[in-house]
């Protein structure tokens, strides 16, 4: 789920999942984004209830902005693909803010503690009530700065897993402080399953360890597997995507 809590415009998304150990799960997510007003970012994730305030790991990808071209390097592109282009409350106490590189990031555990975030970084009242589905969610925020075309580093973090047999993508949109049934996808999907069989995803045709940098997406990679690839392009119906 791709939640912006002001106005945005987005653009050229990318998200990578991998399983990391004990029931945790890697995501890098990436995208081009314009908007007047500063504001967050807010993906809600599926983690167990009552997941404590440090359950979620930020991993800075400021040295590796290129994480996302260098997946693009594994797969062969065919002519007529256009999915892999490249491109350039009061009382409580306030959540911890972690410096990721080139932006603020905070775990939310529970909707009820959006109250302890600036309001600047809350979605519209009323929003949740409409995403019911969410009520057991915790929400990894990133706080941005407004301007046009903005093309920030990838956000990486790993957290755990409600349920440790799926991969998470986080797709619904809320990009006006509304909720779609269908909105315009503009998303290239990455992973590195474990045992799964990727019926309608690409293959890369090297293990990752050959086109990827390694030591700089520290651990986020298995270098012994291969990566799959899926484009999500035009008017879809708006959810996120399980693995």
């Amino acid at each position: 789920m791709c939640c912006f809590s002001r106005d945005a415009k987005v653009a050229d998304t990318k998200i990578f999942a991998r399983s990391s150990k004990e029931g945790r799960q890697f995501l890098v997510y990436s995208m081009k984004f314009s908007a007047k007003e500063d504001l967050a970012m807010i993906l809600p994730i599926p983690v167990p209830k009552d997941s404590k305030e440090d359950a979620v790991t930020f991993i800075n990808l400021e040295k590796y902005a290129n994480f996302f071209e260098d997946m693009e390097e594994g797969f062969p592109r065919p002519r007529s693909d256009n999915g892999g282009k490249k491109d350039d409350s009061k009382d409580a106490p306030k959540l911890k803010v972690v410096d990721v590189g080139s932006f603020e990031a905070s775990f939310v555990p529970a909707i009820k503690d959006f109250a302890r975030l600036d309001e600047r970084f809350r979605l519209p009242d009323g929003v949740w009530d409409k995403l019911p589905m969410y009520k057991d969610y915790g929400f990894a925020v990133f706080k941005l700065k407004k301007g046009s075309e903005h093309k920030v580093h990838p956000m990486a973090f790993e957290f755990p897993r409600a349920n440790d047999k799926q991969l998470f993508f986080p797709t619904v949109h809320i990009h006006d402080g509304k909720v779609h049934d269908k909105a315009g996808f503009d998303h290239v999907l990455y992973c590195q399953p474990e045992g799964k069989l990727m019926m309608g995803w690409v293959a890369s045709a090297k293990p990752a360890g050959m086109f990827m940098g390694v030591q700089k997406s520290q651990g986020l990679i298995d270098p012994r597997m291969h990566c799959y690839r899926k484009p999500l392009e035009g008017k879809l119906k708006n959810e996120d995507i399980i693995v």
